[in-house]
């Protein structure tokens, strides 16, 4: 048995087994969804949508959430040297697996329908990608610079932690440490103009000596 359904403005002739790439919908990876557009069903009897088969529907499992292959689209205009423009450009799409084509009872299955991701707010779509896997990947790529700024801060023992002070970083930190200024009082006493073993502001030694208070 196969049918013919619509969603994200295509249509698509599935059987049960099937892997389909569909335009974005608002579900996450492991949910049972449901598409009521059906527009014909086949077998042993063909029937024909008016423009749906009423009562039909076919249900499927969400694999993921991926993107398309990159589309590259170049621009340039004639007689303009130099206007041109390059952009590239992925489909986000989701991935299915066809479980079950229903001929009728659908509308009283109880599976969540199908929803394009357009239709969903802008928080609800977020919370979707939030709970993708390439989401938990990119998670994991922004913490590995933040895990490198942190062990990029010196830490000594009885010191203060002298990036509260505005305009001092881990490596500003990292230099003052090594010539000895470990805490606020520390850098509260230092000559700006005679002090050569790091860069010291003036403004810091403002800050350091109301920290140090």
């Amino acid at each position: 048995m196969f049918a013919v359904l619509k969603t994200g403005g295509k249509q698509y002739k599935v059987q049960s087994g099937d892997v389909l790439r569909v335009e974005k919908l608002a579900a996450i990876a492991g949910q049972k969804i449901q598409f009521n557009d059906v527009l014909m069903l086949g077998g042993d009897t063909v029937t024909v949508g008016a423009p749906l088969v009423a009562g039909a529907g076919v249900q499927a499992e969400v694999i993921d959430q991926i993107k398309g292959v990159k589309t590259i689209n170049f621009v340039k205009r004639r007689r303009k040297h130099s206007s041109k423009r390059t952009k590239g450009h992925r489909q986000k799409l989701t991935l299915v697996r066809i479980t079950d084509i229903l001929a009728s009872g659908a509308d009283k299955s109880g599976v969540d329908a199908a929803v394009g991701a357009g239709s969903v707010g802008a928080v609800a779509l977020a919370a979707i990608d939030a709970n993708t896997p390439a989401a938990n990947k990119d998670q994991k790529r922004s913490a590995a610079p933040k895990a490198a700024v942190a062990k990029a801060a010196p830490k000594v023992a009885g010191g203060d932690d002298l990036t509260v002070i505005a305009g001092v970083g881990p490596a500003a930190a990292k230099k003052l440490v090594e010539a000895g200024i470990a805490t606020f009082a520390d850098l509260a006493k230092v000559d700006v103009e005679t002090f050569e073993a790091a860069k010291v502001k003036p403004e810091w030694v403002a800050q350091a000596a109301d920290l140090a208070k």
